[in-house]
């Protein structure tokens, strides 16, 4: 699998999931687009950039209609085009459904969801003009098993799977595959601040035994992105070591 010459946009890529997907494209010769709400996005830049890789960065709120247009022309008038949509940013705001707030669904409706929305119908205009282009949204098997606690992002990430299937079936004629990508428990830097009890809960019902990683995860973005899989689309994969069947 090799990317040069194509451009990638990898929305919430300053750590976790986000960022290993990003590295991964730009190890296989893609020019990425890296985005966050802070900062740090040029941190990253800096680090991927001082490894010879082809790097950019775009600090924004996405759910706001104008910066996801923008992102995407920056991406535009910087690489030449657009390719490839990893659609990765996510928050939680975890709390039982009796003691949410209001404003506890609407921001993680607005990143988890909205966000994608405005992206990917920036994106698809781009694409369609040269009616190729690879869209992936990162769900959760929380979104297809619901969670407690998680009313708000499991509804996010259930949406997000409904959004896939529409999108695909919308744009397959157009040379566009869009596929969903569902992790389960996966080390990082937020399922690493969780309560050992819970850690203890979710190994034990993993059959593979084991938390996954975010590399494992890059892989199959960048799968779902190359050649051998153009005829994959509409589809969710599940990542999960077998925690969801």
């Amino acid at each position: 699998m090799e990317f040069s010459g194509k451009t990638v946009i990898v929305t919430g890529s300053t750590r976790g999931i986000g960022k290993a997907i990003a590295e991964k494209f730009a190890e296989l010769g893609a020019n990425v687009m890296l985005s966050g709400t802070t900062d740090k996005v040029y941190d990253v830049v800096n680090e991927l950039k001082g490894r010879g890789f082809s790097v950019a960065g775009f600090v924004g709120d996405l759910a706001v209609p104008e910066n996801a247009q923008a992102i995407v022309d920056q991406t535009v008038e910087t690489f030449g085009g657009l390719d490839i949509l990893v659609n990765n940013a996510g928050i939680t705001r975890d709390k039982l459904l009796i003691k949410m707030e209001e404003e506890d669904w609407d921001t993680v409706m607005d990143i988890n969801l909205k966000s994608v929305f405005l992206l990917t119908k920036a994106a698809v205009k781009i694409m369609m003009k040269k009616k190729k282009g690879t869209i992936i949204n990162l769900s959760s098997v929380v979104g297809l098993m619901g969670n407690s606690s998680q009313a708000n992002y499991a509804a996010s990430k259930a949406g997000l799977i409904g959004f896939t299937k529409s999108v695909a079936k919308e744009y397959a004629r157009r040379g566009i595959t869009c596929n969903a990508i569902a992790p389960g428990f996966i080390e990082t830097e937020m399922t690493g601040s969780l309560p050992e009890e819970v850690k203890e809960y979710y190994l034990k019902n993993i059959p593979l035994g084991r938390p996954g990683t975010t590399s494992e995860v890059a892989d199959l973005a960048v799968f779902l992105a190359s050649d051998r899989a153009q005829y994959i689309t509409g589809q969710v994969i599940n990542i999960d070591g077998g925690l969801y069947m």
